[in-house]
C-alpha cells in the first residue's frame, strides 16, 4: 500500500513547526509560510484518520461527531489526492449561558491522502453514520496479462 499521509508525524508538519518557532526571531520576509498554509497544516494535524486496505477497496475512517453531511466535503484533486474537509461551528450561546470549560474542538478540519495508482477515483462513496465518516475508494481491476505476440517468420 503506497499512501503518503499528511499528519502530525509528517516531515511537512515538523518543518512547519520549526518555521513557526524560528519565525518570531527572524525577519518576516524570510520564506515564511502563508496564513492559509499554517491554518491548513494545523487542520490536517488535528484530524486523525484510519486507513484500511481491503481486497477490492481502500477505506478511510474519520470521527466527526456532531457534524451533518452538509458540513463535510469529500473531493478528489489532481486526479489522485483524496481531500476530506469541513468545519465544526460553535453552538450559538443561549441567553444568560456562559462556558465554564470548552474542550471540544471547533473550526476547520482537513486531511489529504495521495491515492495509489490502482485507486478508481470514479468509484468513491462517502457515508457519515453515528458521527463516523467512512469514505470507500474502489480499486481498479488488475490489468490483464499481456499475451505473447507471435511474429510470422518469412522465408527469404
Amino acid at each position: 500500500m503506497d499512501f503518503r499521509i499528511m499528519g502530525v508525524d509528517s516531515p511537512l508538519f515538523s518543518t512547519l513547526q520549526h518555521m513557526m518557532d524560528t519565525s518570531e526571531d527572524t525577519d518576516k520576509s524570510y520564506n515564511a509560510p502563508t496564513r492559509t498554509f499554517v491554518r491548513d497544516a494545523k487542520a490536517m494535524a488535528a484530524t486523525p484518520a484510519d486507513v484500511k486496505e481491503h481486497p477490492n477497496s481502500y477505506v478511510f475512517v474519520i470521527d466527526m461527531p456532531g457534524l451533518k453531511s452538509g458540513d463535510i466535503k469529500v473531493q478528489v484533486e489532481d486526479d489522485n489526492v483524496l481531500t476530506i474537509s469541513g468545519e465544526r461551528k460553535r453552538e450559538e450561546d443561549k441567553e444568560g449561558a456562559k462556558y465554564v470549560r470548552m474542550e471540544r474542538r471547533v473550526g476547520k478540519f482537513m486531511r489529504k491522502f495521495v491515492l495509489p495508482e490502482n485507486a478508481n477515483t470514479d468509484s468513491i462513496s462517502a457515508v457519515c453514520q453515528d458521527g463516523v465518516l467512512t469514505v470507500t475508494v474502489e480499486k481498479l481491476p488488475p490489468p490483464a496479462p499481456k499475451k505473447p505476440k507471435t511474429i510470422e517468420v518469412k522465408i527469404a
